[in-house]
């Protein structure tokens, strides 16, 4: 079962269950998936690598999102913005913590043989596609640059 169809089945089981973030959250998700698959080029197809990018993305703009409201003292609307991001969540693969990530990026700095700040692109390139969807890329860029510097 690819992710369009879980996130299908699972707005059913929300529907049951009452769980109108879930709900909410799940009908986002399957909206900007449709979107996706009826894309011009995409042969509606929406591959799983594809739609993780997606839940990325939507994780992304939620945890921007509630802190902003948190900003401007709307604490319940962060809240509500924080509560779908965890639902998202759970969709994508477990994300590596701070340690994991380190020695995850020494590894790739001794690949590539980067020796200091210039060579950070090399290592961000690599990085970004060995370690997409385990890690956001401000997390990977801020320790590559700790470690470069």
């Amino acid at each position: 079962m690819d992710l369009f169809e879980k996130v299908s089945e699972d707005i059913k089981n929300a529907m049951r269950a009452k769980d109108k973030v879930a709900l909410e959250t799940l009908r986002n998700i399957k909206k900007f998936f449709i979107e996706a698959k009826t894309a011009p080029g995409a042969n509606d197809n929406l591959a799983d690598a594809d739609a993780l990018k997606i839940m990325q993305k939507l994780v992304k703009q939620g945890k921007d999102s509630a802190e902003i409201y948190t900003q401007q003292n709307r604490q319940d609307l962060a809240d509500a913005e924080l509560a779908q991001v965890k639902i998202i969540e759970t969709y994508l693969p477990k994300q590596l913590n701070a340690e994991e990530l380190e020695a995850a990026l020494k590894e790739i700095i001794a690949e590539v043989g980067a020796t200091d700040a210039k060579d950070m692109g090399k290592v961000m390139g690599i990085a970004s596609k060995k370690l997409a969807g385990l890690a956001e890329g401000r997390a990977i860029s801020t320790k590559v640059k700790e470690l470069l510097g």
